[in-house]
């Protein structure tokens, strides 16, 4: 029995969520579409939770607002206590220092600002492919230069790094800069700590400094583990800027409140120099609050309960995907609430595009998402973040009519 409520439908409609107001109004790629009669609408693309926040968050906040003034302030000791404790609980970090903790107001935001650092406006930086659409889009249109290395799957089909394209990419290209997804966005893999040192050890044989996204780091699944990059040796705790957020894990990105770990007091003065030139980087002070109660007792308890929950979501997910869509592919995730699911086979077979087979889900209220921005040309992204009961309708309604359509 759960002590919190994962199974609660809730109508966000005109309560500015994107992932259910967006698509009518030709945002994202949706082009004003809307479902057929008698569909409604079963958010599964944006990245977002359907459920509600844990109660501490609402009563955090709900304490500060009962004070009328919002004026010019400091983050409170009682935010960086909040962040070290959590880090220690969760993942093992046992010397994190307030001064290593600095906020971002993204964690994107954060990633630009190192790399205006490390790699400077038209540099090179390594990332992996399929890649998170936001760091293709945030780094190219501030001039930088993305070099894929591609992940590959293996005999039992986990993703894996190609360590010996990544260092002949780095070479060759002269790069000194790059971005590792830990958990990975979108396939979902948890990297394991020999992974992290093989890489790492490439890192340091040709002076490449990293930013870590680990944004879904509290959000792996079960039997999986995260393993921050700054632990796997000396080299990476001084040559990374590593970003974290409560957003994902709490469904807060609508108050932004992303942060970064960064050890090495060279890089730490640096990017918060290059952070503060916009005067852009300033917290909200209700995300302060938010991110209190996320991080308290409470909330630990709310997303171990959560991560049974998308455990439970996943186990249904993949097992009716592999049963009933015949020509449907795909990597069970070890960590975040995604699905990469891999059509190609399904599509050729039918004699049809991606382009098609999107507007099928889309038409019996399915809003799921192009994997093509995230550099899969043949796949499809899926969020299992909602309740049980929606996810099994939403798989139902593509059985009934997309993939063994009427």
């Amino acid at each position: 029995m759960t002590k919190f409520d994962f199974t609660s439908i809730m109508d966000r409609r005109h309560h500015d969520a994107i992932a259910v107001d967006c698509p009518a109004e030709q945002k994202f790629g949706f082009t004003g579409f809307t479902p057929k009669e008698g569909f409604d609408i079963i958010p599964m693309w944006v990245a977002d939770m359907n459920f509600p926040v844990v109660p501490a968050i609402q009563k955090a906040m709900h304490g500060r607002i009962d004070h009328p003034a919002f004026g010019y302030f400091m983050p409170r000791d009682e935010y960086f206590e909040s962040i070290i404790r959590w880090q220690k609980e969760h993942h093992g970090i046992e010397d994190l220092k307030p001064e290593h903790i600095g906020y971002e107001n993204g964690v994107l935001g954060g990633v630009v600002s190192a790399m205006n650092v490390l790699a400077g406006k038209g540099g090179k930086i390594l990332l992996h492919s399929p890649t998170y659409i936001g760091f293709t889009g945030s780094l190219e249109n501030n001039g930088f230069h993305l070099v894929l290395s591609p992940l590959y799957q293996d005999d039992s089909g986990i993703w894996r790094m190609d360590y010996e394209d990544m260092e002949k990419r780095i070479v060759e290209e002269d790069i000194h800069a790059a971005i590792m997804c830990n958990p990975h966005n979108p396939t979902g893999r948890v990297w394991e700590k020999e992974e992290l040192e093989k890489a790492y050890e490439i890192f340091e044989r040709h002076d490449v400094y990293v930013v870590s996204d680990e944004i879904w780091s509290d959000l792996t699944l079960d039997g999986y583990r995260h393993i921050p990059c700054q632990s796997v040796s000396e080299y990476a705790r001084s040559h990374t800027a590593a970003m974290y957020a409560p957003s994902k894990t709490f469904n807060l990105a609508g108050l932004i409140g992303s942060y970064h770990i960064i050890y090495d007091k060279w890089l730490r003065d640096r990017i918060l120099k290059e952070s503060s030139l916009s005067h852009y980087n300033s917290m909200n002070i209700l995300s302060m609050y938010a991110l209190i109660g996320a991080y308290s007792e409470e909330g630990k308890e709310w997303v171990e309960e959560l991560r049974q929950v998308l455990s439970g979501n996943v186990d249904w997910a993949y097992s009716y995907i592999r049963e009933h869509f015949e020509g449907v592919s795909l990597l069970k995730p070890q960590g975040t609430y995604m699905l990469f699911i891999d059509c190609e086979e399904f599509c050729k077979k039918q004699g049809i595009d991606i382009d098609e087979l999107l507007r099928k889900g889309w038409e019996v209220g399915v809003f799921w998402q192009d994997g093509r921005p995230f550099h899969g040309r043949w796949n499809i992204r899926m969020n299992l973040a909602l309740p049980l009961s929606r996810v099994q309708e939403a798989f139902e309604r593509l059985d009934r009519y997309v993939f063994n359509g009427e």
